[in-house]
């Protein structure tokens, strides 16, 4: 699926770990994590163990200190390897459970106010693909994974509020 490494120090020093898969705890294998080197696929790394806490979404690439995946801190607990898939389509919806205004994306959306005269999102449906939600425009502040499926209210995906700023597929664009 892809290989991510951890390692405890920044510019890809200390003590490292290589995965590939899934982990719900990796906090055996290093106790601080500093700086990442994606090879391949698309990964989203959690603050908490179990998936839970501050999500952060990584492409390949390399990450030589936590800030640059706009990380709060050198806590990451857990990760979860995210599928391929070809093709993405979602929709947003301005009220719970479906109600409201609805709109579709196939693609990234830099800023779903400008787009779509919406500054919550209430409902969303993800029909295919896996897409990164981020609270502020421009792809910024908190993230949450969405897979596809259901989520009649925002609490589904995770989040304390409804604000959306944007919106983009999980892809790896190399």
């Amino acid at each position: 699926m892809g290989k991510i490494t951890f390692y405890e120090d920044r510019g890809f020093q200390g003590r490292r770990y290589e995965c590939s898969s899934d982990h719900s705890n990796l906090q055996p294998y290093f106790s601080r994590c500093n700086s990442i080197r994606v090879d391949s696929g698309c990964w989203m790394l959690y603050e908490r163990p179990n998936f839970q806490g501050h999500q952060y979404f990584l492409r390949r690439g390399d990450y030589p200190d936590y800030q640059q995946w706009m990380g709060l801190n050198d806590s990451i607990c857990s990760c979860r390897a995210i599928p391929y898939t070809s093709s993405h389509r979602i929709r947003l919806y301005e009220r719970d459970d479906y109600g409201g205004l609805v709109s579709e994306l196939t693609e990234d959306c830099s800023c779903i106010q400008d787009r779509f005269r919406l500054s919550e999102l209430r409902s969303l449906h993800v029909l295919e693909g896996c897409w990164v939600l981020y609270e502020m425009p421009n792809y910024r502040g908190r993230q949450y994974l969405l897979r596809p499926g259901d989520y009649r209210r925002y609490h589904d995906w995770g989040a304390v509020d409804a604000r959306v700023g944007s919106l983009r597929r999980a892809i790896d664009l190399y």
